[in-house]
């Protein structure tokens, strides 16, 4: 299996295959579902920011998502879910989609990403623990699976409570 991948916005075609893949990489239909929320919430999804990622045969393998957030009163993008194929875990295309999707949010202007995900995964996209910037959420959760991330060096992170789209149900 290569490491080569294809990375591109979703299409409404590729709609049932982001299902799939959600479905097979999580234990419960609880992401996948969200997705679908998040794509028929106008004030969170942004079209262009579901980026996925295709094997050299076209196949989608992953995908990475961002929509709206806001940090405080500053609009800012919450990264997830990311998710790929079990049989294909471990194989960069994850970070693939991530990458993409982070390139794709930069040339759409945005400035901040956060996500709350696994501390030893993230930091490689340029993440860095939340708090120290004074973002927070107000549910509980280990303080460095906080991340945020500034897209532009110029537009520094806003300090503030995370506040997610509904969908998300915090």
């Amino acid at each position: 299996m290569g490491n080569h991948w294809i990375t591109r916005a979703e299409t409404g075609a590729d709609i049932p295959a982001i299902r799939e893949i959600d479905l097979a990489a999580f234990p419960t239909a609880l992401e996948a579902d969200l997705v679908d929320a998040l794509r028929a919430d106008p004030t969170a999804w942004i079209e262009g920011l579901n980026l996925v990622a295709a094997d050299e045969h076209g196949h989608l393998v992953g995908h990475a998502l961002l929509t709206r957030c806001h940090i405080g009163d500053a609009p800012a993008l919450c990264l997830g879910p990311v998710a790929v194929r079990p049989e294909r875990q471990r194989d960069g295309a994850g970070a693939a989609a991530v990458r993409a999707a982070l390139q794709a949010a930069k040339e759409a202007g945005e400035h901040h990403v956060v996500v709350l995900g696994h501390p030893t995964y993230y930091p490689r996209f340029g993440f860095g623990r939340a708090s120290a910037h004074g973002i927070g959420v107000t549910f509980d959760v280990p303080d460095e699976a906080l991340m945020a991330l500034t897209l532009d060096a110029r537009h520094p992170l806003p300090g503030g409570t995370v506040r997610y789209a509904a969908a998300f149900g915090v």
